[in-house]
């Protein structure tokens, strides 16, 4: 971490917003620049929270960002006064985990596939979801740069089947009291060939992020950029 901002941190954490204040302003704006993409980085890239990528990924897609844990990501009006929601499943991976793999020094890589899973996921989610008609956003980002950005309906057959495949697998009979599906997970085949499917962004550079991509995806990706 930069030395500096390590030393900031220290400062807004234990002392008062007035020595917080004079350490930052005695910072050159070269040092304070530094120091915002320092943080930047770090909080982009965080394995342990998607909240940054979350958000960018909500937003560039023209929804408002909802911070709740608990519900969907964000929500926008329509010209009939309706909300419709989304539910954001940005994934980040790590050029350097990548130099590793190729190294040795790695043993698994997971390259980017358009996909997402529920986590603790539920026949009575399941149906919410089915009808409260909301929209999905798929995101893919290397070293917290943002390569795509693709929006489809949750309500997509060949989405909606994967789930449910999962469900009728773990739930044969129906949901189970305080039994939870860990992860229903998802990937493009299940919804890329969907005719409501949107590409709301992909990188101009997208060549230069082949090796980060699933070669199938990374074809599509092509197709529909």
């Amino acid at each position: 971490m930069n030395e500096i901002l390590a030393k900031i941190l220290k400062t807004y954490s234990i002392e008062s917003h007035r020595a917080y204040a004079t350490q930052v302003h005695n910072l050159s704006k070269d040092a304070i620049i530094a120091l915002f993409t320092d943080l930047l980085t770090t909080y982009i890239n965080d394995k342990n929270s998607s909240t940054l990528r979350e958000f960018i990924t909500v937003s560039l897609a023209g929804y408002e960002h909802s911070s709740n844990k608990i519900g969907f990501n964000g929500f926008k009006h329509t010209t009939t006064g309706k909300s419709i929601a989304c539910e954001a499943k940005p994934k980040n991976i790590s050029s350097q985990d990548f130099k590793d793999y190729q190294a040795g020094t790695r043993e698994t890589f997971h390259k980017l596939r358009g996909n997402g899973n529920f986590t603790d996921y539920t026949w009575a989610r399941f149906n919410k979801d089915k009808q409260e008609n909301l929209n999905m956003l798929v995101s893919g980002f290397v070293d917290g740069k943002l390569i795509y950005l693709l929006e489809f309906p949750f309500s997509t057959e060949s989405f909606t089947n994967k789930l449910e495949s999962q469900l009728q697998k773990y739930f044969p009979n129906g949901d189970e009291v305080s039994k939870y599906l860990r992860g229903a997970n998802f990937a493009y085949k299940d919804f890329i060939d969907s005719k409501k499917l949107k590409t709301i962004y992909c990188t101009n550079n997208l060549q230069d992020y082949q090796d980060f991509i699933v070669r199938d995806f990374y074809q599509k990706l092509l197709d529909i950029k």
